[in-house]
């Protein structure tokens, strides 16, 4: 039974993280950053949150960070991959801690979770506002040696970017999580969740 858990859980894993590559390669729109580096309003961060709802913190964060990463490899700026995955990372980690450990979304049915749908994917979203302009401030001024006051303009407009992507994202794992939990549930696809 172990086994399947693991194996169901790695693949939802992996589909997630298609999801998260198509949501960014295929529905993005660039931005242009002084110093000639970019940011996109985009939805990938939608499957690295819905994952952390879903299948747990690790495997979201997982998903989210190998599919945005991928996104990036594939789309000529693989100096951003390394900071991508660990940005997505911590988007599903803090909102699977969210959901699971302090929410405990598993054990409770549709109006008991509903508040939680909402509240872990936001708080984990909105950590990535913070997170997402900070490293790219630390890259832009120390990987790419770009001055302090562009480095520090790009980080502002990464920071507004960002949480435009937030919001859309949010509401996208809102509709999604609400719609596919009780389907998954009942499908035995989501082991541990109450039906």
């Amino acid at each position: 039974m172990k086994n399947n858990t693991m194996v169901l859980k790695v693949t939802e894993t992996a589909l997630l993280a298609a999801l998260a590559y198509i949501a960014f390669q295929f529905f993005k729109i660039p931005i242009t950053l002084p110093g000639g580096s970019s940011t996109y309003f985009h939805l990938g961060n939608t499957f690295a949150a819905l994952g952390a709802m879903l299948i747990g913190g690790i495997y979201g964060g997982l998903a989210g960070g190998i599919g945005l990463a991928l996104a990036d490899l594939t789309s000529g700026e693989p100096i951003y991959a390394v900071t991508t995955f660990f940005l997505k990372l911590i988007i599903g980690l803090v909102t699977g801690l969210v959901a699971h450990k302090i929410g405990h979304i598993n054990e409770k049915n549709r109006k008991e979770y509903f508040p939680w749908s909402i509240i872990a994917p936001a708080i984990g979203l909105g950590v990535n506002i913070i997170t997402d302009p900070v490293v790219g401030f630390l890259r832009n001024k120390f990987l790419f040696g770009l001055d302090t006051d562009l480095s520090y303009i790009a980080g502002k407009l990464t920071a507004g970017v960002t949480f435009v992507n937030a919001i859309l994202s949010c509401i996208c794992v809102v509709i999604l999580y609400n719609i596919l939990r009780p389907a998954l549930g009942k499908a035995g696809l989501l082991p541990g969740v109450k039906k």
